[in-house]
């Protein structure tokens, strides 16, 4: 046949493959739980990245819930501090306060402004803040289902008392193995080591620490070496939680105004805070915007 010749030239047919949708379906599921369960099966706490000074952890609700009783169901303990822009000022401002926040387990981005820098600067793509009094709530859940005890102290004996009563009406199955409500005073060496054995002889496995930052931290880090569970500070869930204060609606949190909330509930105590650390942490921020273009404006010029 001559190459002018009108004829149909076979092509080859490419290859079907022989997975069917459904078939590939089910293989992504198997895929997604496969990952799921690894990273829930780790006991590695999560990594950190620098703000400022203090390490920050790269976590979300489930990761950190997740590490959180895996942990104390191992019996390996660790502090756990959630941080707002706040206690990332307090603690970075101080060389021996930065020395102890460091010296955390975790530290998660409590507020939205914290998850927003470490977005802008450090490239997390972290799509939700670790907000203590939710955080709380995750880890008693998933503590309820695994049968892990759990201990409350702080706040007062009445809002801990509301508090260990609204977690039992929420998580039926959860059990609080101890609660405790210190007196607002450094304690006496008496009374700390009261206090440790109550907790040791709970056998708790994640100790709640709602002291109010700096003081809770400093206290977790005190009793580090004292104490078998996971300690977790988160300040005000205390009070959230036991319905002596009432938390911001969700927009107002996911807007990053919680604290023009909660200083309109509390000016006279919060007002200090708020002015100082706030101004703080926006003028680094600031400053570590522009040294961040600056590198990058000299790395293209080179």
């Amino acid at each position: 046949m001559d190459v002018g010749d009108s004829a149909e030239i076979p092509v080859a047919a490419s290859p079907k493959s022989s997975i069917t949708d459904p078939q590939q379906e089910t293989i992504k599921r198997e895929v997604h739980n496969a990952v799921k369960q690894a990273k829930e099966t780790t006991l590695d706490w999560p990594r950190k990245v620098d703000l400022f000074g203090i390490g920050v952890s790269v976590t979300d609700y489930d990761s950190a819930a997740n590490i959180i009783v895996r942990k104390g169901n191992a019996d390996q303990g660790g502090i756990v501090s959630c941080h707002a822009a706040h206690a990332i000022v307090t603690f970075s401002d101080n060389a021996e306060m930065k020395k102890i926040a460091n010296s955390f387990a975790m530290i998660t981005p409590d507020g939205q402004p914290v998850r927003w820098a470490m977005n802008w600067l450090q490239k997390t793509r972290l799509s939700e803040r670790v907000y203590g009094p939710e955080l709380m709530l995750r880890v008693c859940e998933k503590a309820a289902t695994n049968s892990t005890p759990i201990f409350l102290y702080g706040g007062t004996s009445e809002s801990v008392q509301l508090l260990k009563e609204n977690l039992e009406l929420k998580y039926p199955n959860l059990h609080i193995a101890g609660i405790h409500s210190p007196p607002f005073r450094k304690l006496s060496e008496d009374e700390l080591a009261a206090d440790i054995k109550m907790i040791n002889e709970s056998n708790a496995k994640i100790l709640f620490i709602g002291l109010g930052c700096p003081k809770q931290d400093l206290f977790a880090h005190s009793i580090r070496k004292l104490v078998n569970p996971v300690q977790i500070c988160v300040g005000a869930a205390f009070d959230f939680h036991s319905g002596q204060l009432t938390m911001a609606p969700s927009w107002i949190q996911r807007s990053g105004l919680e604290w023009l909330f909660r200083l309109t509930k509390d000016p006279r105590r919060l007002w200090k805070r708020y002015l100082v650390t706030n101004s703080k942490f926006l003028w680094r921020l600031t400053k570590a915007t522009f040294s961040r273009r600056q590198n990058l404006d000299d790395q293209t010029s080179e």
